[in-house]
């Protein structure tokens, strides 16, 4: 049983979005660490995002992963695009995503064309709004993935 939950985690695909140096003061001068977030997709419809923070970059992405691994929600698709329209408002940034006919591909910017990638749809269209923040953008579209109605 155990080869077969090895060959599942293969075929996950990762990847890193966003990578940030955070510096803090303290009386003995700088405390230095590294935030990370990355997605993690099968292409099938199941997609997850992490975010880990450590004093290295390679650990702090280890721990995104192992995060967005355990987090993965199933995304509804169909005729290889996503089910219906869907707007929301998440903190700073508003989102909006629709359905796109057969050939048109992803019409989306930023971090919402990795996410929808990695989650196996092939054609959108959607637009985020307010927001330049990587982070909160991916929580949002994550959010708006979740609100999808399975069919």
């Amino acid at each position: 049983m155990i080869p077969e939950r090895n060959m599942e985690e293969k075929k996950l695909e990762e990847k890193v979005l966003l990578i940030r140096r955070v510096s803090k003061k303290i009386t003995g001068g700088n405390y230095v660490t590294f935030s990370a977030l990355v997605v993690v997709g099968d292409k099938k419809g199941k997609v997850g995002i992490g975010l880990g923070r450590a004093q290295e970059v390679p650990p702090a992405i280890q721990k995104a992963i192992t995060y967005a691994k355990k987090h993965m929600i199933t995304v509804p698709i169909k005729n290889k695009t996503i089910p219906h329209e869907v707007r929301l408002k998440y903190k700073a940034s508003r989102i909006l995503l629709k359905p796109a006919p057969e050939g048109t591909g992803l019409k989306v910017g930023s971090v919402t064309r990795v996410i929808l990638d990695l989650a196996g749809v092939e054609n959108a269209s959607g637009k985020i709004i307010r927001s330049r923040n990587q982070v909160v953008n991916t929580y949002a579209v994550m959010k708006a993935l979740q609100m999808f109605k399975h069919v």
